[in-house]
C-alpha cells in the first residue's frame, strides 16, 4: 500500500510539474489562434504523462531498455494527439473565420446568413443568436424607415397646413391695416377660427412628441366608462350636428377602468372627431364598450366606406390621413398617433378593422 502511495505521488508531482508549465505557455499564448492553444492543452496531456512516467521509472529504478520503451509508446501517443488537436484546431478555426465574415457583413448593413456545419454546439448557439439578432435588426431598420418616412410626410403637410392659414390671416390682416375690409368684424372672427385651428396643430405636435419621447405623464383614477363616454359625446355633438351625424351611444355597460381621465377624453374626442369628419351626412357614429376577457373594449364605428386593406397598418402611423383618392380632412393627421401613444401609455392597445358600411376603431384598456 505504501508503495503504491509513493507510485501516485512521483507522478502527481511530475504531472503538475508538466501542468504548471502549460498553465503558464497557454497564458503566454493566450491571445494566439484557436489551433495553437489545442496544440498547447494536447501537449500538456502527453508531458504530464510522460512526466509522470519518467519520474515514477526513476523512482522504481527501471532498466534503461524499459525507460526506452516506455518513452516511445508515450512520443507515439504524443505524435496522435498532437496530430487530433491540430486537426480539429484548423476545422473550428476554419468555421469560426466563416462565422467572423458573415457576422462583419452583418455589421454592415446586410442580412447575417449563418454558415452551414458547425463544429460545436457553442458556435452553432451563437450563430443562432446572431441570426435572431439579425432579424431583429432587419425589423428595427424597417421601422426605421417607415417612421423617418413618415416623418418627412408630416413636416410636408403641416407645412402645407400652416402655410395656407399664414397666407389668409396675412391676407386679412393687410386688408384691415389698410381699410380695405368691408365687413371688419367678419375678417376678426375668421383670423380668431384660423389661429385657433393652429393652435389646436401645435397642441397635437406637442402631445405627441411627449408621447413619443416617454415624458407623457398618466394620473390614473378609478372612473365610470359610461361617464366618460358620456362627456365625450357631448363635447363633439356640435360637430356632429354640423356635419349632419347622427352619434348613437346606447351599448355602454357602466364598467370602472383605472386610467387618466383628461388623457382619455383626448382619446375618445381623437377618435369621435375622424368617425365624424369620414361619415357622409345622414351617416351613424356609434360607440360601444363592454368587459371582455383581455379587458374593458371601447369603440367607435363610422360610416366612412371602409379603408383598402394594405391601409389598415398605416391607420396609427404618424401623419397618415388616407390614401390620395380621399379628399384629406381638417389636421396633420396626428390625431390616431396621439391615440395608439396614449392607450398604450395605459398598457393597452388601438386597433381598427372594416365593418360593414365603415371601420370600427377599438380601444382595449386593463380592467380596475
Amino acid at each position: 500500500m505504501n508503495d503504491v502511495l509513493l507510485i501516485a505521488l512521483f507522478a502527481f508531482l511530475g504531472a503538475a510539474a508538466a501542468g504548471l508549465l502549460g498553465a503558464g505557455v497557454l497564458r503566454l499564448l493566450r491571445h494566439r489562434s484557436l489551433v495553437v492553444s489545442l496544440s498547447v492543452v494536447a501537449g500538456v496531456a502527453v508531458a504530464a504523462m510522460l512526466a509522470g512516467t519518467l519520474t515514477v521509472a526513476w523512482a522504481m529504478f527501471l532498466s534503461s531498455h524499459d525507460l526506452y520503451v516506455v518513452t516511445t509508446v508515450v512520443a507515439m501517443a504524443a505524435l496522435v494527439s498532437l496530430a487530433t488537436a491540430v486537426l480539429l484546431g484548423r476545422w473550428v478555426a476554419a468555421h469560426s473565420r466563416e462565422l467572423t465574415l458573415a457576422t462583419r457583413s452583418f455589421g454592415d448593413g446586410g442580412t447575417f446568413a449563418a454558415p452551414a456545419g458547425q463544429p460545436t454546439a457553442e458556435l452553432a448557439e451563437l450563430a443562432r443568436e446572431l441570426a435572431a439578432t439579425s432579424a431583429k435588426l432587419d425589423s428595427s431598420r424597417e421601422r426605421e424607415r417607415a417612421l423617418e418616412a413618415s416623418r418627412r410626410e408630416l413636416v410636408a403637410w403641416i407645412s402645407h397646413d400652416l402655410r395656407t392659414p399664414l397666407a389668409g390671416l396675412r391676407a386679412m390682416a393687410e386688408a384691415l391695416e389698410d381699410g380695405m375690409a368691408a365687413d371688419s368684424g367678419r375678417y376678426l372672427r375668421q383670423i380668431r377660427t384660423e389661429v385657433e385651428r393652429m393652435n389646436g396643430m401645435v397642441g397635437d405636435l406637442f402631445e405627441l412628441s411627449r408621447i413619443q419621447a416617454g415624458s407623457l405623464t398618466l394620473t390614473p383614477a378609478r372612473i365610470s366608462l359610461y361617464d366618460l363616454v358620456g362627456d365625450a359625446l357631448a363635447g363633439v355633438d356640435p360637430l356632429a350636428r354640423e356635419h349632419g351625424v347622427r352619434l348613437i351611444g346606447d351599448r355602454i355597460d357602466e364598467v370602472p377602468v383605472e386610467v387618466d381621465g383628461r388623457e382619455m377624453s383626448r382619446v375618445l374626442g381623437n377618435l369621435l372627431i375622424n368617425a365624424i369628419r369620414r361619415t357622409p351626412p345622414d351617416g351613424t357614429v356609434a360607440v360601444a364598450a363592454h368587459r371582455s376577457d383581455g379587458g374593458v373594449v371601447l369603440s367607435v364605428t363610422d360610416g366612412c366606406g371602409g379603408l383598402p386593406e394594405e391601409d389598415l397598418p398605416r391607420v396609427f402611423d404618424t401623419g397618415w390621413r388616407g390614401s390620395h383618392a380621399r379628399t384629406p380632412p381638417a389636421g396633420a393627421g396626428l390625431g390616431l398617433a396621439i391615440v395608439r401613444g396614449i392607450v398604450e401609455a395605459h398598457a393597452g392597445r388601438a386597433e381598427v378593422r372594416n365593418v360593414q358600411g365603415g371601420c370600427c376603431f377599438s380601444v382595449t384598456l386593463p380592467a380596475a
